[in-house]
């Protein structure tokens, strides 16, 4: 049998492992008796552990929320994951959160066990982030945004759109979709009464919080998708419609999410939705996939790939 310090953080593991437990679960898993297991219970309670429990034949403890936080167990593969990704938000895309990271990492570093420190170290001198060309965005600004989205209360918030202009939007927020590169929000417009998506970095100040809203499914069915295919259309003056002469799986390789939405025809064709700022651009980026296509839409893109093709045939051509 385990003695009672080694009890308690085998118990206190096994809380933060799963939200809930019977009691006779953990009497099983600890080889105590009931009693015991009530004694154990009330000393994590005085180490300032909140342990909730329920009496009754379906009974049990859970561990919840207090005014700190405790201590955390975690298994190895847990902590190169939370060392990497701490090592990754100290240069990411979040601002304001920099040096809480490299504290927290500093922290969970010395701590680690031999055996892992060389692994991390390997994995951190191995792996070399490209510096992020998009803009970063505060983590409180973030924070807020993701409360409201729990909470389901309205938002209100100034909006600078894409030519600029700054605008009053009341929102119900309901994701925050990140791409790579940017941060979206996924919200129901009051005004405008439909879905609109909105770039976290155009939020100007801290946004105010209202009343609580029902929560509406998700368009699309997946808010994701919604995003996907808002960003990769819907703000460009020129939409392309296209088919390619291969399978969608082969596409996808060539063509991020956020840029284009992909459809599957047959196993060796697939439909291509995308926008462009100029049709010039667009042609030069269908020119740079490598992939036989048809336009289908719009009939200026095949003008404009014609006057392309004759400027490069006259360049190519042999002096007379």
């Amino acid at each position: 049998m385990l003695d009672t310090s080694a009890r308690l953080l085998r118990l206190l593991s096994l809380f933060q492992a799963r939200r809930y437990w019977s009691g006779a679960e953990l009497s099983g898993r600890l080889e105590v008796t009931a009693r015991t297991l009530r004694r154990d219970v009330d000393r994590l309670r005085s180490l300032g552990y909140p342990v909730n429990s329920t009496s009754g034949i379906a009974g049990g403890y859970q561990l919840g929320s207090g005014a700190t936080l405790p201590p955390l167990l975690l298994d190895d593969e847990e902590a190169v994951a939370v060392v990497l990704g701490l090592r990754t938000a100290a240069s990411g895309m979040v601002s304001g959160i920099e040096e809480a990271s490299v504290r927290a990492l500093a922290k969970l570093e010395q701590v680690l066990p031999s055996r892992l420190r060389g692994h991390v170290a390997a994995l951190g001198s191995s792996i070399v982030p490209l510096p992020h060309a998009g803009p970063k965005v505060d983590a409180r600004l973030l924070a807020a945004l993701a409360a409201a989205c729990r909470d389901s209360r309205i938002l209100r918030f100034q909006y600078q759109s894409r030519e600029g202009t700054s605008s009053l939007r009341e929102t119900e927020p309901h994701r925050l979709v990140h791409t790579g590169h940017r941060w979206y929000l996924a919200a129901w417009d009051v005004n405008r009464n439909n879905w609109r998506t909105f770039r976290v970095d155009r939020i100007d100040g801290r946004p105010s919080a209202g009343a609580r809203f029902t929560p509406r499914k998700a368009p699309e069915g997946d808010f994701a998708v919604y995003v996907r295919r808002s960003i990769a259309a819907a703000p460009y003056p020129y939409q392309a419609k296209l088919k390619l002469y291969v399978s969608i799986s082969a596409a996808a390789q060539r063509i991020p999410p956020a840029a284009a939405i992909l459809e599957e025809i047959d196993e060796g064709s697939c439909m291509l939705h995308l926008g462009a700022g100029s049709l010039e651009g667009l042609c030069l980026y269908l020119g740079m996939l490598g992939f036989e296509f048809e336009v289908l839409e719009p009939p200026e893109l095949v003008e404009c790939i014609r006057g392309l093709i004759g400027r490069f045939g006259r360049a190519v051509a042999p002096n007379d």
